[in-house]
């Protein structure tokens, strides 16, 4: 029997922060990032890794991967997204007790059925305060919501937990060509462009070589990151770039900048 969606709304914490407020705005900001992205070639993605700032910093990064999904507006169904936590500490993974998350655009159900799979994980734990505040994961909404037609949504903050752990539980959630994941991170982090550039190179190569040991000194969302490397070293999923930059190439100064990459992961 499928459970019935826990009662409560997550409400937006960072709209008319790191993105427009208000509905009209919010759709027409995405809808300009995802017109600058050219039309896909094709090819399904099974993962994505985007950025998490503010849309005018890496809104244009995290664009060029929501414009693959474009395709799949009818196709996925799930999505199960993972970030870091930067206000709350958790251990393990924390899903939320509520029924939805909201943003300007409207609410977001979540997949009741897959959380209660999750509890019985000894990693997941149930902790609202680790959702309440996050921006990790909330920036990555308005953009599935323009893209697909109709989802449920897995959300997963990530705390203190091993690579091993996070793979678990993307495992666990896999699917078919109706569930997408999603890693939310950013790169590295308050550095001259120049230094910051080479240290995204390399973390970028890491990446690609689905490498399991990426630090939080090069990715804040490197635990989220690590877990879907090992699951995709599994499953023999091939990752591919699709846009590296950096707050000194969108609208930052070049002092110290934060680094952002999107990239695709696709089954063989």
């Amino acid at each position: 029997m499928t459970p019935s969606p826990a009662p409560g709304v997550r409400p937006p914490a960072v709209a008319g922060l790191f993105y427009p407020g208000d509905a009209v705005g919010l759709s027409r900001a995405v809808t300009e990032l995802l017109g600058s992205v050219p039309s896909p070639a094709g090819k399904a993605p099974k993962a994505l890794i985007a950025p998490h700032a503010g849309y005018i910093y890496s809104g244009p990064i995290a664009a060029s991967a929501y414009a693959l999904l474009r395709p799949l507006r009818e196709v996925i169904r799930r999505v199960v997204l993972l970030g870091p936590t930067h206000r709350v500490a958790v251990r393990g993974l924390a899903v939320p007790s509520v029924g939805h998350f909201a943003t300007p655009l409207g609410t977001i159900e979540i997949d009741a059925a897959a959380v209660e799979v999750l509890k019985g994980m000894p990693q997941v734990v149930v902790a609202d305060d680790a959702h309440a505040l996050e921006h990790s994961l909330e920036v990555h909404l308005p953009f599935l919501q323009t893209v697909l037609a109709d989802f449920k949504l897995v959300p997963l903050a990530v705390g203190h937990a091993s690579a091993g752990d996070v793979a678990a539980v993307i495992d666990a959630l896999w699917g078919g060509p109706e569930t997408l994941i999603v890693v939310s991170s950013d790169l590295s982090h308050y550095l001259p462009y120049g230094q910051a550039q080479a240290v995204d190179r390399s973390t970028v190569q890491a990446v690609l070589d689905l490498k399991t040991d990426i630090d939080h000194d090069h990715a804040c969302g490197a635990m989220p990151m690590c877990g879907l490397a090992l699951s995709a070293r599994r499953r023999d999923l091939k990752p591919e770039l699709l846009d590296l930059r950096n707050s000194g190439d969108t609208a930052g100064d070049k002092n110290r900048v934060v680094g952002y990459a999107s990239f695709a992961f696709y089954e063989s």
